[in-house]
């Protein structure tokens, strides 16, 4: 036998129970969609082929896995069962010569070890089918699994056509397949739709294919489909469990972790403690050492080693090792922040580049801007870079100090060692070494009162 495999993701439903528009497989679960997940799982057998199968808003799919790989689609235009779906793949197939490995794109939760055992069952048994089983304490609905003592399948039958003595076998199955595709191809074009359902229904495939075996899977969660939000969410905890217990024994402390989110494509290294309301999203990078929380949103962002982050959000953005961040920052759309820096409460930081041993402390504004080392930033510091039409940038270079209320009107530029006078206003570029003033005269105007005060008097 062969060991060429081949893949396909049954993702051409609608899923009208999740009560959505949204196509049932792009869903979210996990910092992925539900499609992305079942993808994911396949990282241990790296299959020669992918194809996703696709039907409801099929455009809408295909852009949304544009990003994978080497991923092949076919459409479904009419969801007539899986044996119909499977259908689909024959032509893009033909010439084909190994394995058949079939998912469904709403179960999730299965895991890369599960899949690559699998596989390995199948080809190492030479078989022409297996089936990836589950025995269920209340097996109610699903379709049962008759085998040997040797898992070898005698039949398959659904549940309202079992007699009452055949609904004792907790035995089910998860609709998870894989097929030796030279025989599979025997009997697939044959499907017949003799059934209440009018649908062609892969299991009818397995009467005709010898041998056929089950596989029980180690742990029943894995095979859970998602058919409404409820599901979603019972999904998504145990997607979080898993994270994090795995996170934990990598050598991660998570301070009441049951208040903790963290995607499934974020990565943490050791020695990071995260405290509690924290979430990482999206591709995320920890590296060891760093302090996040409590109250903290990370999201498709790298912080660097040694950086402290509380009360924050970030995203879209950049830390380098040793920062200090928050409470009360934001940082986004693609801010770099240098190693060294302190960017403190209340400062946000917007499509700028801060260099080392910078620091914004409080109540400061930096968009579009690129500053240099050691910068101080004044309290109630912005940079003025729109102008109602176009941003403008800001250039503050090394050593340079703002003072308090001061506002730079982009575009302009601040060169080395100047220091801004609190409540400046600088409208135009700043040589190295300068002192920026713009306060006015001081007038005191003595026994002043506004005129509202006068008239009311004068009423009285």
């Amino acid at each position: 036998m062969t060991h060429s495999l081949a893949v396909a993701v049954l993702a051409a439903g609608k899923g009208t129970r999740m009560r959505s528009r949204l196509p049932k497989v792009l869903h979210p679960l996990g910092g992925r969609t539900l499609v992305e997940n079942v993808l994911a799982s396949l990282e241990q057998v790296q299959p020669d082929r992918q194809i996703a199968i696709i039907g409801y808003l099929a455009d809408e799919v295909r852009a949304a896995l544009a990003h994978v790989s080497g991923l092949e689609f076919v459409e479904q235009t009419e969801q007539l069962g899986t044996g119909h779906a499977v259908q689909q793949v024959i032509p893009a197939l033909e010439g084909f010569e190994g394995n058949l490995l079939v998912l469904n794109g709403d179960v999730p939760l299965l895991r890369p070890e599960t899949i690559a055992k699998m596989v390995k069952t199948h080809v190492e048994n030479n078989n022409a089918a297996t089936i990836l089983t589950a025995q269920f304490e209340d097996p109610t609905g699903y379709g049962r699994v008759f085998c040997d003592d040797s898992y070898i399948v005698s039949e398959i039958i659904e549940h309202r056509d079992c007699t009452s003595e055949q609904r004792h076998n907790k035995r089910i199955n998860s609709g998870i397949y894989c097929f030796n595709w030279q025989q599979l191809m025997t009997v697939l074009p044959h499907l017949k739709s003799d059934n209440d359902q009018n649908e062609y229904y892969l299991t009818d495939v397995v009467k005709d294919l010898s041998p056929v075996m089950a596989l029980d899977v180690d742990d029943i969660e894995e095979i859970s489909g998602i058919n409404n939000r409820k599901q979603l969410s019972d999904a998504a905890t145990i997607l979080q469990r898993r994270i994090k217990d795995e996170l934990m024994l990598s050598g991660i402390t998570m301070i009441n972790p049951d208040s903790i989110t963290i995607d499934a494509t974020v990565t943490v290294e050791p020695d990071v403690v995260i405290e509690p309301e924290t979430h990482l999203r999206g591709h995320t990078t920890i590296a060891a050492g760093c302090h996040l929380g409590p109250g903290t949103l990370i999201e498709n962002s790298t912080i660097g080693a040694n950086t402290t982050v509380r009360y924050s959000v970030i995203s879209d953005s950049t830390v380098e090792g040793a920062g200090r961040i928050g409470p009360y920052a934001h940082l986004r759309g693609q801010a770099i922040i240098g190693e060294d820096c302190r960017i403190g409460n209340f400062v946000e930081v917007k499509q700028s580049t801060i260099g080392n041993k910078t620091n914004a402390a409080h109540l400061a504004y930096l968009g579009n801007a690129t500053l240099g080392d050691q910068v101080n930033i004044g309290a109630g510091t912005i940079t003025a870079n729109y102008d109602g039409f176009e941003k403008h940038s800001t250039v503050i270079k090394d050593n340079t100090k703002t003072g308090s209320n001061s506002v730079l009107v982009a575009p302009v530029t601040l060169g080395k060692n100047v220091t801004v006078g609190a409540g400046a206003v600088v409208t135009k570029d700043v040589d190295d070494n300068c002192l920026i003033v713009t306060r006015g005269e001081r007038r005191v105007i003595k026994n002043w009162r506004p005129r509202f005060v006068n008239n009311k008097t004068a009423k009285k």
